[in-house]
């Protein structure tokens, strides 16, 4: 499975040193400046992971955080925000974000371990749901 990822932020810097990094690392990497973009490129790809800011014009990261809860309950979301406050961690939390990262991000192993790890859940899900697919149902039941 080559994982994939996209990458939501404003700044053209952020998203193309990350871009840059996870394709060097192996990954298929999409990037998209705001949440809207970033709906458009789910509509037409499943993504294993998005990483997304916070702050963003338009749609910010915690109403894209909550559209993809919602409809894409299969991806996970890293957040990355530069205005840490207390309701952004808590709004993090609460949609189920599977971290909150804080900028500047001048060291990546907390985004490469969190990758990691979400990555390693989505290999156990998939290896479950095949081996559920091969059981048949015990005397008709379901």
């Amino acid at each position: 499975m080559k994982p994939q990822l996209l990458i939501v932020d404003d700044e053209p810097d952020i998203r193309a040193s990350l871009s840059r990094r996870y394709i060097l690392n192996g990954y298929d990497v999409d990037t998209a400046e705001d949440g809207e973009t970033a709906l458009g490129f789910l509509e037409k790809k499943p993504y294993h992971i998005v990483v997304s800011d916070i702050k963003m014009p338009g749609m910010n990261g915690i109403e894209l955080l909550r559209t993809i809860r919602s409809e894409y309950p299969m991806t996970r979301v890293i957040i990355i925000t530069g205005y840490v406050t207390l309701n952004n961690g808590l709004a993090c939390l609460r949609y189920g974000a599977e971290t909150c990262i804080f900028k500047p991000i001048e060291d990546l192993s907390e985004m490469d371990e969190a990758i990691k790890r979400i990555l390693a859940s989505l290999q156990q899900w998939e290896q479950k749901l095949l081996r559920l697919k091969h059981l048949a149902p015990e005397n008709g039941a379901a």
